[in-house]
């Protein structure tokens, strides 16, 4: 891999948009969310402490076969949302919020570090941030269901 892109920010900032448009302009290949294939997110977003931690651990799974995919590519990559954020910033948000146990927790957070040992980071990191009322918009617009019901609240504490 030639340079490692990464677009960061909350759930309806923009980074999917984002990704789509440099790598329809510049040759650079895109690296989208697995959202849709993530069992557990429409159920994740109906009982957040039931299903938090299966989520993450999806998640955490899917981005890292994602970053061994795109570490194998000889070109230049765009990732829309790392393996990083979903760790240092949903799971530790999910972490606080108690809707994963701490036993969970620690689990979850050993295996992410021993992942991180063998990644490469991100060359350049894009954060996207707009206002919460702005992500509700566009949440509702983009019309997926399992976000549909995504409280303000934790909107707020991702924000």
């Amino acid at each position: 891999m030639k340079k490692y892109l990464a677009v960061s920010g909350n759930m309806g900032s923009g980074k999917t948009s984002l990704v789509d448009f440099l790598s329809k302009k510049y040759p650079i290949r895109p690296i989208f969310e697995p959202n849709d294939t993530n069992p557990y997110l429409s159920d994740f977003y109906k009982d957040m402490k039931r299903w938090a931690f299966q989520s993450q651990i999806y998640f955490l799974s899917a981005k890292f076969r994602l970053h061994r995919e795109l570490e194998r590519y000889e070109g230049s990559v765009i990732q829309d949302r790392t393996i990083y954020e979903d760790a240092e910033i949903f799971a530790l948000n999910l972490k606080r919020g108690r809707c994963i146990s701490k036993r969970d927790f620690a689990t979850y957070w050993e295996l992410y570090e021993n992942i991180c040992q063998d990644l490469r980071s991100p060359d350049v990191m894009i954060f996207l941030r707009c206002s919460v009322g702005a992500l509700r918009r566009r949440i509702a617009r983009r019309g997926r269901p399992s976000e549909k019901k995504v409280p303000t609240s934790y909107l707020r504490r991702l924000h």
